[in-house]
């Protein structure tokens, strides 16, 4: 009997490692795009938080409704370190 070990369609690369099928891929996002990013990111907590205290999920509610500052925390310690120009 012959088993083939057989390589994933999609192979991440670069400092992304959560590939998307079909997505181009970013090999160093700018300071800005990382900050949107992450700004995206604590936006999607707050709504994923919001959507479990709907469906009385309170547990899970409450961490993604804890977790979306840590976001915001990381996208301004961005800022401060990077010092790039402020948005308008």
């Amino acid at each position: 009997m012959f088993i083939a070990i057989a390589r994933p369609a999609v192979e991440p690369q670069g400092p992304d490692l959560v590939a998307v099928p079909g997505s181009s891929a970013i090999p160093e996002p700018t300071p800005r795009a990382l900050h949107a990013r992450l700004l995206e990111n604590a936006a999607l907590r707050r709504m994923r938080g919001q959507e479990r205290r709907r469906e009385q999920r309170l547990d899970d509610a409450d961490y993604w409704l804890h977790a979306a500052p840590m976001a915001v925390q990381k996208a301004s310690a961005l800022r401060e370190d990077k010092s790039f120009a402020p948005l308008p």
